[in-house]
């Protein structure tokens, strides 16, 4: 007997000398691979990558290179600046453990490499016998995406064998095309999946745990970025700030678990979510007056014809009761997910984590290609308080039938394929003309210090279906992008003081305060979350108070925020120039310490939306109303045509329309505002940026803006005054979901007067609601051109105005605003009317605020023609 014993553990010995690797396969092994690079290396985070070659089947088929530029987004050198290339089929073999899932991440930096043009570059993937990239083209994504690096996850299912196999192939539809990676990972994960329930069949569960599924979206609901190095147990995952995907301005309030409360996992482990994930959450508030008049609604653009898995993360920190919070509602699609929800009842008890799994077919129909989750308070059940909350939310991508999970590439717009030939010339005009361009828009799109391939279904321009002829309705198109642009700048010097990311003109700089990091935190009690009065894509608004006892709004920049720099330095330079009684005022800015920071004059009865939809704010009255549109579009026109260069605002909302402590209205936010210094062509080209229900439908079409555009969105701003409802409401019947499109319907059949806030029925004379109407439906026409311009929208609301006030008509108008006054004479030439206004104000001029007050209002309270125009 000892002496079999003895051969057996000998042969076990040999055996481990022989293939160690396979020996310990049942232990699963994690795998990060710097693709092209002998040496390996570590990454900023201390992690270790090694070299890829010995686990290449055939090396002599790839070649190595190095990036010849590192984009000053990329995070590290590790793997991202080399590169493994193929020219012919080739395929990696890793010793697996066969009964335990995998992350696979591929990562990719299509920049400039010797001899590779990184743009001609199409390949596919399969992994595991699953296809998960098809005919794939990294630079088109990046560009698309302005992004200089990708990164795509997959997680894997058991294989039920000891190797998995990840092959590139380079595309046969292509001339000289070519594969490339940067970096591999492979993870082995417990098993996250499991049941999922079936919206709309609750009775036919899906069964997920043996699926291959692509991770699209992983965000800390109502928190901050999450990196990889502080994901639960070692998993390496990267949870992003959810605010970009959030539908419309209703966008709730954002809270944090206290100190004393410990999260405790007792329903699963904690690899499903790092605690972080459930200490934040985003919530509709505990005024039920508030809540009951809202959805909170998050929006993702997605592939059709797949199968998607929603994952609801939820823990409940503050309340310990049921029926304390709401039972309230969950939407997916506008399908009921599920009704009563109460976290509580859930997980038995405060500060224990839940999740809930959901998964939905999306068609590939015409405007089928959107995901929506929409929370609503129930108020059947007599809670105590009417909110709902979300704490995390994960989107994964089942493979299908084919075990495919590959998606098309985003498309680059024609304007952006313009830019690239442009720097194709000047590329091969210079003195280095063997360089490809690639990294040269990439650079300048400045990659995206969040460069994460989740956001690679909310593209600039996925193909989508054109409207069909004679369509009266636009709901299959009318959804814009969410654009996401991330860039990055040099160091600026201001006044001797050295910032971190962006470049202030020195005009600029001197036309605003410069505050220091100190004082903006003296100002806000250190950025006391009692403070915060908004939250936005750029940060979260407080309220401070400077030099003793001068109130201000502090705008401060969220680092994981799709928004930044380029927002920011715009804002500056837009703003400092710009004096008017109904744009915001900028009164400074801090940059230190890696903090952004804009302060502004207090606006103390906040947005225009807040006192729209029944809130605990005041509600407005029709003459309200009216003048709140008439100051805004004061100040719309003066943008446009009063300032030294026609100023395109292009993001015209409700919640950036901001009301004083007078109820002056003020026109903000000029992170996306574009100048046009030579409108001779009518527009300026440039990528797609907006808000969702505002955007103007011909310029997403040809990415062409002009102050048109404006006019479009201001045209929404209308209806939504008079209607009080937000530009989309995913919960109501499809065609009623965007406001544009069924305000103009009921408008052209007559039924508008219908439809109105029920606040304002009986409250407006025939003559003002037929003339507001009228003018509204002007601005909303498909064509720019056939709108009016904001001078012309201007008069007509003056004119509605006086309708409301006399409905028998006059010729002269009365006193109309308690902060305006009129005492400019009767007559004034229309004529010379716009160079009058071009005189008196002017990008830059040196006339204090209360000047250029003088001049406007008492030319804009004239009514030149009484019927209005």
């Amino acid at each position: 007997m000892q002496t079999i014993t003895h051969i057996f553990l000998s042969l076990l010995c040999l055996s481990l000398v022989l293939n160690p690797q396979k020996a310990l396969s049942s232990n699963p092994t994690s795998f990060a691979l710097s693709c092209g690079n002998k040496d390996g290396g570590t990454d900023n985070d201390g992690r270790k990558w090694e070299s890829d070659s010995k686990y290449l089947v055939t090396s002599d088929k790839s070649v190595e290179a190095a990036a010849q530029v590192q984009d000053p987004s990329v995070p590290s050198p590790i793997p991202y600046m080399h590169a493994r290339f193929f020219k012919s089929e080739t395929t990696y073999k890793f010793d697996v453990n066969g009964s335990s899932r995998y992350f696979l991440r591929l990562h990719f930096y299509p920049s400039s490499y010797p001899d590779f043009n990184t743009t001609n570059s199409y390949f596919s993937v399969v992994a595991g016998g699953v296809t998960v990239l098809n005919n794939f083209s990294a630079s088109i994504a990046a560009q698309a995406l302005t992004q200089a690096y990708l990164m795509k996850e997959f997680s894997l299912a058991p294989l039920n064998k000891d190797s998995l196999s990840v092959t590139f192939k380079p595309s046969d539809k292509y001339n000289g095309s070519f594969a490339f990676v940067n970096g591999i990972e492979l993870i082995p994960s417990p098993e996250l999946f499991d049941l999922a329930t079936m919206v709309g069949f609750d009775d036919q569960p899906l069964s997920v745990n043996s699926a291959n599924v692509q991770t699209m979206w992983r965000l800390n609901v109502g928190g901050q970025y999450i990196s990889p190095s502080n994901d639960s147990s070692g998993l390496g995952r990267s949870w992003y700030d959810d605010s970009p995907y959030i539908f419309s301005a209703a966008t709730g309030v954002t809270n944090q678990a206290d100190n004393n409360v410990t999260i405790q996992y007792r329903n699963f482990s904690a690899s499903i979510a790092p605690v972080d994930v459930y200490r934040t959450s985003r919530q509709m508030g505990f005024d039920g007056n508030v809540t009951k008049s809202f959805n909170l609604t998050w929006a993702f653009q997605v592939d059709g014809n797949f199968t998607y898995l929603m994952r609801l993360h939820f823990c409940e920190y503050e309340l310990s009761k049921i029926n304390e919070r709401v039972f309230f509602d969950i939407f997916i699609n506008n399908q009921t997910a599920i009704k009563n929800a109460d976290v509580i009842a859930w997980s038995s008890q405060k500060g224990v984590p839940f999740y809930k799994d959901f998964a939905i077919y999306v068609p590939d129909g015409a405007g089928d290609e959107m995901l929506w989750l929409a929370l609503w308070p129930d108020n059947s059940m007599h809670p105590l308080y009417l909110d709902a909350i979300l704490n995390g939310l994960e989107i994964f991508k089942i493979s299908d039938a084919n075990s495919n999970l590959a998606g098309p590439n985003p498309t680059v717009s024609a304007m952006m394929q313009k830019q690239l030939d442009e720097e194709a010339k000047r590329a091969f005009s210079s003195d280095q003309p063997k360089k490809t361009y690639t990294t040269a828009l990439i650079g300048g799109a400045a990659g995206g210090a969040v460069a994460f391939a989740f956001v690679s279904a909310v593209v600039i321009g996925y193909k989508r279906k054109r409207r069909l002829p004679d369509s009266d309705s636009r709901t299959s198109s009318w959804l814009p992008i969410y654009s996401t642009t991330h860039t990055s700048g040099s160091k600026s010097t201001i006044s001797g003081k050295s910032h971190g990311g962006t470049n202030i003109s020195s005009d600029a700089a001197c036309n605003c305060r410069y505050f220091s990091l100190a004082e903006i935190q003296q100002a806000t009690k250190n950025f006391d979350e009692s403070n915060v009065i908004g939250v936005g894509g750029f940060g979260k608004v407080y309220k401070g108070v400077i030099d003793g006892n001068t109130k201000v709004a502090v705008k401060r920049s969220n680092p994981s925020s799709e928004q930044g720099v380029n927002e920011f330095q715009t804002e500056i330079e837009m703003l400092s120039k710009l004096r008017h009684r109904h744009l915001v005022s900028l009164i400074g800015f801090c940059e230190e310490n890696n903090e952004m920071v804009l302060v502004y004059d207090y606006m103390g009865h906040g947005t225009m939306r807040e006192h729209l939809y029944k809130g605990n704010k005041i509600t407005l009255s029709w003459k309200q109303r009216l003048e709140i549109c008439i100051g805004a579009a004061r100040g719309l026109h003066y943008l446009h045509t009063g300032a030294k260069y026609t100023i395109i605002h292009r993001d015209v909302k409700t919640t950036n329309i901001l009301l004083d402590e007078k109820w002056v209205a003020k026109v903000s936010d000029f992170g996306l505002s574009k100048t046009g210094p030579n409108m001779n062509q009518g527009h300026v080209s440039t990528v797609v940026k907006g808000s969702f229900g505002y955007l103007d439908p011909e310029y997403f079409r040809r990415q062409q803006l002009t102050e048109k555009s404006d006019v479009y969105s201001f045209g929404v701003v209308l209806f939504e005054a008079l209607c009080a409802r937000p530009a989309l409401n995913p919960s109501l019947p499809k065609e009623q979901v965007s406001l544009a499109d069924w305000a103009l319907h009921c408008q052209r059949k007559g039924t508008l007067a219908d439809h109105i806030d029920p606040q304002l029925k009986g409250k407006l004379s025939p003559e003002c609601l037929k003339k507001f109407a009228e003018t509204a439906e002007k601005c909303l026409a498909d064509h720019g051109t056939d709108r009016p311009s904001m001078g012309d929208v201007l008069w007509n609301l003056e004119f509605c105005l006086q309708l409301q006030e006399n409905p028998e008509g006059s010729s002269k108008p009365k006193q109309t605003s308690t902060s305006v006054d009129y005492d400019q004479p009767e007559e004034i030439d229309h004529n010379s009317f716009l160079a009058m206004h071009r005189s008196t104000l002017s990008l830059g001029s040196e006339h204090d605020e209360n000047e250029s007050d003088d001049n406007t209002n008492d030319i804009f309270s004239q009514i030149v023609n009484p019927k209005g125009r």
